[in-house]
Parts: C-alpha cells; sequence; structure tokens
C-alpha cells in the first residue's frame, strides 16, 4: 500500500514538471518574435505608381468623393497626387488624361468651371410726381435696334479656373497637391459619369521617355452617408 501510494506521488511529480517545461520552451520560441498582423499598415484610399526606373514616383492618387450621386458627364472632380523626383535632376512634369477634357491647377478651394451668372436687369425709374411725362418721341433716344447698331453677344463661357498642369519639380523633392495643401489638381470635364471605387486614368509625363499611367479611383465614403 505504501509502496503504490509513493509511486502515484512520483507519478505526479513527473507530469507536473513536464508540463513546466513544455510551458517555458513555448514561451521561448515565442519570445522576440512579432505576429504577422503587427506588421500590417492600414489600409489607405488612393493608389502609389512609379517608373521603371524608380527615379519618379506618385503617391495617393485619388479622386474626391463625388457624394452618394456621383460625378454626372461633363463634371469636374478633384484630383489628389505628391509628385516624386528622386532624380538628381529637376523636371517638368506634365499631367493629362484620357477620361477628361483636361487638367489643371487651382486652389484648394477654388471652384473648377464656375458659371456666369446673368445681369440683373435695371430697375425702372419711377415719374417724377407732379410734372408731365415727356412723349417718347421727344425725349427718350431711339432703341440700339431703331438706330442700326448692333446689339450685344451673349457672354462666352468662362475659361476652366486654373492654370495647366505642368509642375516643375527640383531635384530629390517633391510637390503636394491635394486638399491637405494649397493647390489641387482639378480633371475638367469628364467624359463619363462616375461613382464610388469607378477609376480614371491618369498619365504622368516626366520628360525624356518617363511616363507613367495610372487609375485614380474614386473615393468612397469613410462614414456612412
Amino acid at each position: 500500500m505504501t509502496r503504490s501510494i509513493r509511486g502515484s506521488r512520483r507519478a505526479a511529480l513527473l507530469l507536473t514538471g513536464m508540463a513546466a517545461t513544455t510551458g517555458l520552451l513555448l514561451s521561448g520560441c515565442g519570445a522576440g518574435q512579432v505576429s504577422e498582423t503587427a506588421n500590417k499598415v492600414p489600409s489607405v484610399q488612393g493608389v502609389n505608381i512609379q517608373t521603371s526606373n524608380g527615379e519618379f514616383a506618385v503617391r495617393g492618387l485619388l479622386v474626391e468623393f463625388p457624394g452618394v450621386d456621383g460625378y454626372q458627364a461633363g463634371a469636374d472632380a478633384v484630383l489628389n497626387a505628391v509628385i516624386y523626383n528622386d532624380s538628381p535632376n529637376p523636371v517638368t512634369v506634365t499631367v493629362t488624361s484620357d477620361d477628361a477634357r483636361d487638367v489643371v491647377i487651382s486652389g484648394a478651394g477654388a471652384t473648377a468651371s464656375p458659371t456666369a451668372s446673368p445681369g440683373e436687369p435695371a430697375s425702372p425709374t419711377p415719374p417724377a410726381t407732379g410734372t408731365a411725362s415727356p412723349s417718347p418721341s421727344e425725349s427718350e433716344p431711339a432703341s440700339p435696334s431703331a438706330t442700326g447698331s448692333p446689339s450685344p453677344s451673349a457672354p462666352e463661357s468662362p475659361a476652366p479656373a486654373g492654370q495647366p498642369a505642368r509642375i516643375e519639380i527640383p531635384p530629390l523633392s517633391y510637390v503636394q497637391l491635394n486638399t491637405e495643401a494649397e493647390r489641387v489638381l482639378r480633371l475638367i470635364g469628364l467624359d463619363e459619369a462616375l461613382r464610388s471605387g469607378q477609376n480614371v486614368f491618369v498619365t504622368f509625363d516626366f520628360g525624356n521617355g518617363n511616363t507613367i499611367t495610372g487609375p485614380a479611383p474614386v473615393a468612397v465614403p469613410l462614414t456612412p452617408p
């Protein structure tokens, strides 16, 4: 009876020691390692593209969120981009798009294509009280149509507000053209209607054959509309 009890105690102690040793080994194997999810960078909107030689790049290429109704055909859209010149020479970048009539640079708060407001009609002047109104043949000047002078033509549509999308970048530098800066790129006259998740293709020409074309996705709302 005494031997069986002692044997049981020894077996229990042996199992306890093995369990403790296994726990130490497992904790030692995990020490100093970082989980895969810890290295993941949170996803952000925007596309990153670069030339094959790695000297020129565009980061955060993104079209501003248009609202729940999206962009209509012919509308203008804000295009966000940060353009990098990692070469030892200055470059001039030209930005174009086959999906819009033009690409310009304007202030972050400017309107790309304002509409002309019609002129206000002149308010009629009431006749003076107590005096007889003169007849039209005596006092009123002849109308322009009566004298044969041409009538003024309708005002022309204003040009897009902004400068041509040509940007000079010093060597080893970058230019920020987005809503966080003072200037933005604007797509003038979209060819087709666009909604969130669709793309507009934009081309960046750095000269000397260094050209990259990439999709600029239309942003999606970060909060429920």
